[in-house]
């Protein structure tokens, strides 16, 4: 059966060189999640403007209903100019102010994370006290809370993230992140002490690390699983993180773990970074589905 999973934080669009994508780290989680078949609510807030009922439009076409959404009377839908360099790493520039930094809590959304069996949030939608308060609030929830690190300059706030880590079961970050964390926390250099130590310090059940080309670390249940990267042609890695973290969440949920587990995430992302978007379509309808993607079809010339 699908997990009831609800995604807070950003909507934004990404003005990319091939165009404007609809993006924002909790909604490609959420469109992810949906492909893979759990049942995926977001919520997040748009401007009354021609970008937000676009916005709203998407998010009705990609099966994830809009009825979480909030419309802000005098706050823009939110926008980030994204550039890319030769490998295809995001450098991004986000506009503020933006109606998701206004994000609400609404007894609709009280009532969606009461019953929710999973939450995911980050960092970046807590810039600003609204949508923190409202973040930090549903993170209270009885449910498995996932922290989503997504460190994005000049946003980044350490009593933000440790409050936050405070909060999660499960955390996700890249390598810079893991290392500002580190020298944070003062945490041990070896990779798989520092995720140890850094489990113990905030009772997380699981940790995991992505390192682009490089794969990624999973630590969970006291042991730690590693996976190398593909060799791919990339696109562009917007979102690739994103997709590595539905994945790994609908395994999670589901009671699986392991080695196996984080190939399955580490494929989608390296298959979202071979395509241009963050959300690109896929023909999956399960976890295991993931297996059948084909890496050599790659992105486009």
């Amino acid at each position: 059966m699908p997990h009831d999973i609800l995604c807070m934080g950003e909507v934004l669009w990404d003005a990319l060189p091939d165009g404007l994508f609809l993006g924002g780290a909790p909604f490609n989680v959420a469109c992810h999640l949906h492909a893979l078949g759990e049942h995926a609510a977001f919520v997040s807030r748009v401007g009354d403007d021609v970008l937000g009922h676009e916005a709203l439009r998407r998010l009705k076409a990609r099966g994830l209903g809009a009825d979480l959404m909030q419309i802000d009377a005098s706050l823009p839908t939110g926008f980030v100019r994204v550039a890319l360099s030769h490998s295809g790493e995001p450098d991004y520039e986000i506009v503020e102010p933006a109606a998701w930094d206004a994000i609400t809590l609404t007894d609709a959304l009280r009532q969606r994370a009461k019953h929710a069996d999973a939450i995911v949030v980050g960092s970046l939608a807590q810039r600003a006290a609204t949508s923190r308060q409202t973040i930090q609030a549903a993170t209270q929830a009885d449910a498995l809370i996932v922290f989503d690190v997504n460190m994005r300059p000049p946003y980044i706030d350490q009593s933000v993230i440790e409050a936050t880590l405070r909060a999660a079961d499960v955390v996700k970050m890249n390598e810079d992140e893991m290392q500002r964390i580190c020298t944070w926390f003062n945490l041990p250099d070896d990779p798989e002490a520092a995720l140890h130590a850094l489990a113990d310090r905030f009772s997380c059940r699981a940790l995991c690390v992505t390192r682009g080309a490089a794969g990624a670390r999973l630590w969970h249940a006291g042991r730690l699983h590693t996976t190398s990267g593909h060799d791919i042609a990339v696109a562009d890695t917007v979102g690739a993180g994103d997709a590595f973290l539905a994945a790994l969440l609908t395994g999670l949920v589901a009671g699986r773990t392991g080695p196996t587990l984080l190939d399955l995430a580490n494929r989608l992302g390296a298959y979202v970074a071979s395509r241009s978007g963050a959300t690109p379509t896929y023909p999956l309808t399960t976890l295991d589905d993931i297996a059948t993607l084909d890496l050599t079809d790659v992105a486009p010339a």
